[in-house]
């Protein structure tokens, strides 16, 4: 089924990311928590690769495996940073070979140690372009792009990030997946920003489930997602690892619910190769009996 598809049904689209574990013991228990992931029928499942490029190949293992495993379609990220054209050529050609069903196209983050983008030599500069590429030479594929409810870092503006992302989805992408966010406020402001540029398919919310107020801190100071202060001091209450995993999944089944009730198309989580947070979310909103 095509990614326009899944998002035309009737029931909400749910999907999981992934990313690829550095060790075989971590690649052993992450198909157990996608076992128990796929008891709430996910509609595809994504998986990353490290910083450069670093671990393509283990991506591309990795979602070959799941997709074998478990049955279901699965999407590569691919981003321009340190790869030329035909280096990007090439991974879509992999890619297909080797069943993948989409792409996340995507710019990339400057490598570490370094604080800005570098266009590769033979390589493209904006993600448009790549989705541009994937239409034009690898048109069986879905294309997934990024957008960003508190603007991306690096963007100069919040308008100018709007017509990057206008420019990604007049490429020929099927839909936008965020990044991650905290305060649903931010969602539906950029939803409606979105559609009053003629942005027009599905804007899938990005969420990650808080299991500790450390791990969400070293993440948001990375993305710049800021954290709601009522949560925060929620979170600060105790040094318990119970219980501010039960603050994060608290504001997790908030957030879900209403965004479902707003009427997003989909819900897109990153699980971070676990699966007991979404778990706990997922269940505690009944998607068993959605799905």
């Amino acid at each position: 089924m095509s990614l326009q598809d899944f998002f035309k049904q009737d029931k909400l689209t749910i999907s999981f990311e992934l990313f690829p574990p550095k060790t075989e013991a971590g690649e052993n228990s992450l198909y157990e928590h996608v076992a128990r992931l796929m008891e709430f029928s996910p509609e595809f499942i994504t998986c990353t690769y490290g910083a450069g490029g670093s671990t393509r190949g283990k991506t591309l293992e990795i979602i070959e495996k799941v997709k074998s495993q478990f049955n279901v379609p699965v999407a590569s990220h691919l981003t321009l940073v340190g790869s030329s054209k035909d280096d990007l050529r090439g991974y879509l050609q992999k890619a297909a070979d080797q069943g993948v069903d989409y792409i996340v196209a995507l710019r990339g983050d400057p490598p570490k140690g370094e604080t800005a983008f570098t266009q590769a030599e033979g390589g493209l500069q904006y993600a448009n372009e790549l989705v541009e590429l994937i239409r034009a030479e690898f048109s069986d594929f879905g294309v997934l792009v990024a957008g960003y409810p508190e603007t991306h870092k690096d963007a100069v503006s919040p308008e100018i990030d709007l017509d990057n992302l206008k420019r990604k989805v007049d490429a020929g992408s099927d839909a936008v997946v965020t990044q991650l966010f905290y305060d649903n406020e931010d969602f539906y402001r950029f939803r409606d920003k979105c559609r009053a540029r003629k942005i027009d398919v599905p804007i899938v919310p990005g969420l990650l489930p808080v299991t500790s107020l450390k791990q969400i801190e070293k993440i948001t100071s990375m993305c710049g997602a800021k954290l709601p202060a009522k949560f925060t001091e929620a979170l600060s209450r105790s040094d318990d690892v119970e219980d501010q995993y039960k603050a994060g999944i608290e504001l997790a089944i908030e957030q879900t619910t209403d965004l479902i009730s707003r009427g997003v198309e989909g819900v897109h989580f990153y699980v971070l190769n676990k699966s007991e947070a979404t778990c706990d979310i997922l269940d505690a909103i009944n998607m068993k009996s959605v799905s």
